[in-house]
């Protein structure tokens, strides 16, 4: 019999929400598995602390550890290899939060600038630890068990069909899907998926808690777990096959 896998959404540097949520969820055995969906870093104010959270787990508790790449783990690899102002320079990514924990700096307010020394160093994303850098490169695209197909932000449709994820070229496309075609008309293997926040979706068509946007989003064949961590919102976890759900709110 397959063991329980836990499923878990954008932390966005909110440790604290992340250290509650672990202290909710029941005691993990070897035969679970713990899969994060990505987007560990930025808007919140610990993406450091959240980083060595997740990369220590592995040899702090018994269940199997899944940490599957982001959008935003995805594009400081590109600041880093190649250079990409355009995703720095919003303020809303939240590059300068991941920019001062990294470097041990306060929390910028939520309309500070970074000064213009903070904005050349965070340009060539060197400020990140090589062996930071190293683990985002080797963070897979997707997971795929028993229960769930997990993806960080989605699946295309492709010459009329909504392909396997190890069929996506480029797999990069996974993570920065937000296409209402798939949320409303994907049918298969359950997929879970994080990066849009659950606020967004089609409301209209999630069965659990309608009356509240701001939950997990439980559509036709897939859940959306973005619950809006580290910008205003709340961590989400997500129980199979039970389907329980577990917060970092309340």
């Amino acid at each position: 019999m397959a063991g329980r896998t836990f499923a878990i959404g954008d932390i966005h540097g909110d440790l604290a929400a992340l250290e509650m949520l672990f202290q909710r969820l029941p005691a993990l055995t070897v035969d679970d598995t713990v899969v994060f969906l990505g987007d560990y870093i930025d808007r919140g104010p610990d993406s450091a602390g959240v980083v060595a959270y997740v990369r220590a787990l592995t040899s702090q508790i018994p269940a199997k550890i899944v940490t599957l790449r982001g959008n935003h783990e995805d594009a400081w690899l590109q600041v880093a290899e190649r250079g990409w102002p355009e995703f720095i320079f919003p303020r809303s990514n939240g590059c300068l939060e991941c920019f001062r924990s990294f470097t041990g700096a306060p929390p910028p307010s939520e309309d500070e600038l970074a000064t213009p020394a903070e904005m050349t160093k965070m340009l060539t994303g060197k400020f990140l630890p090589p062996d930071v850098l190293e683990w985002m490169r080797g963070l897979p695209f997707f997971y795929e068990d028993e229960h769930a197909i997990y993806v960080h932000a989605g699946i295309k449709r492709t010459d009329g069909e909504f392909p396997h994820p190890r069929e996506v070229v480029p797999a990069r496309a996974l993570l920065w899907l937000r296409d209402r075609d798939f949320f409303e008309n994907y049918r298969g293997k359950l997929v879970v998926f994080g990066h849009t926040t659950t606020r967004t979706l089609p409301n209209e068509l999630s069965t659990h808690t309608p009356e509240d946007p701001e939950d997990l989003w439980a559509g036709p064949a897939c859940i959306g777990l973005d619950t809006a961590c580290g910008k205003g919102g709340f961590l989400t976890a997500f129980e199979l096959p039970a389907r329980m759900v577990y917060e970092s709110r309340g």
